[in-house]
């Protein structure tokens, strides 16, 4: 493991500024993106969701903790591992998981599935199936806004794989020449899809890449939700007042294979157990109890309100209807003969 003794996962250290409540509603975050995808791969095994699926499990404190540090006009775009950052972001779940059916009232009409989920309404522009193709388009995002004199920002999501595809260079260098108000998002999880990143990357500190292109970068404990919010808020701050980039190093581990077909031959049973015991839901909860500002009882209840929200939304997916076959080609665009192909 490239940074196992790099990073302590300490429990969240108590802040004056951290009230119970804002910890609270952290760990119900985490916890409704744990829950909601524990059921997607339930849902998964019984054939009620098709094709790929790319589960969070694990990851959760980053999409949590970073989603504080953003307002409702700034934009977001993800990998296809996105339900967890759609969550947070506050696309309805009941959409979310129609959308994972591939039925009418899902967020992408029943056209994206679990991999490209988008909602205009929150300004979330998507998973991309594409590694390290969400870059380009955040930097596209981000230029606007700064052509059109917008004070937003647009956030950017990706594993650390995308670190060895040309668009994260190029997008990174674009960024730094122009100054554009990214926020990019490294969810450093070890293996990119299979390949451990101390066989793929001779520099596994991913933020010094970003250095390297002048950018302002920091590494951090992508366990913790708490940190990971402190760290957003700082870099969000920062592009608000400069407009310039800045780049967060999430050092984390998904706890689940890459993806429903993964056999996870490229890791043992010890090491992900090890990371589980200090997954950033398990992390929270024990400071909370730590610092007497949490009881089972409570926990019970936030585990129900999730599960109730679950089981309506499962309900709701499940009653959906499906695009009828003679509107499948809407919005489907055809070139004109001579104008790109013999149609």
């Amino acid at each position: 493991m490239a940074h196992a003794n790099k990073e302590s996962h300490s429990q969240p250290h108590p802040k004056p500024h951290l009230r119970r409540s804002h910890l609270l509603s952290l760990l119900k975050g985490m916890i409704r993106i744990r829950r909601f995808e524990e059921k997607c791969a339930e849902l998964y095994t019984l054939e009620k969701i098709r094709g790929f699926l790319h589960l969070y499990i694990g990851e959760e404190a980053i999409a949590v903790g970073c989603n504080q540090a953003l307002q409702p006009e700034d934009a977001l775009i993800c990998t296809y591992r996105e339900h967890g950052h759609a969550l947070a972001r506050g696309v309805s779940m009941a959409a979310i998981m129609a959308e994972m059916y591939g039925k009418l009232n899902g967020c992408s009409r029943g056209r994206g599935g679990s991999m490209h989920l988008f909602d205009a309404g929150t300004r979330f522009y998507g998973g991309n199936a594409i590694v390290a193709g969400g870059l380009p388009l955040a930097v596209g995002l981000a230029l606007a806004d700064k052509l059109q004199n917008r004070n937003r920002v647009t956030a950017c999501f990706f594993g650390e794989g995308a670190a060895a595809e040309g668009e994260f260079h190029e997008s990174l260098n674009l960024a730094a020449l122009w100054q554009l108000p990214v926020l990019f998002v490294c969810e450093n999880n070890l293996y990119a899809m299979g390949t451990a990143l101390q066989i793929s990357e001779s520099e596994q500190d991913i933020h010094r890449k970003a250095a390297s292109y002048n950018i302002e970068s920091t590494a951090v404990d992508g366990m913790n939700v708490v940190e990971v919010e402190q760290a957003a808020h700082t870099a969000c701050e920062a592009i608000r007042n400069d407009g310039k980039p800045r780049f967060l190093e999430c050092r984390t581990y998904r706890f689940r294979a890459h993806s429903m077909f993964d056999s996870q031959l490229y890791r043992n049973k010890e090491e992900i157990e090890a990371w589980q015991k200090k997954g950033p839901i398990v992390q929270l909860v024990h400071w909370l109890r730590d610092y007497q500002q949490f009881n089972d009882e409570e926990l019970s209840a936030l585990e129900q309100e999730v599960t109730q929200e679950i089981d309506q939304a499962v309900a709701a997916a499940e009653q959906g209807e499906l695009e009828p076959i003679g509107k499948l080609t809407t919005d489907v665009y055809t070139p004109p003969r001579g104008e790109g192909g013999s149609v």
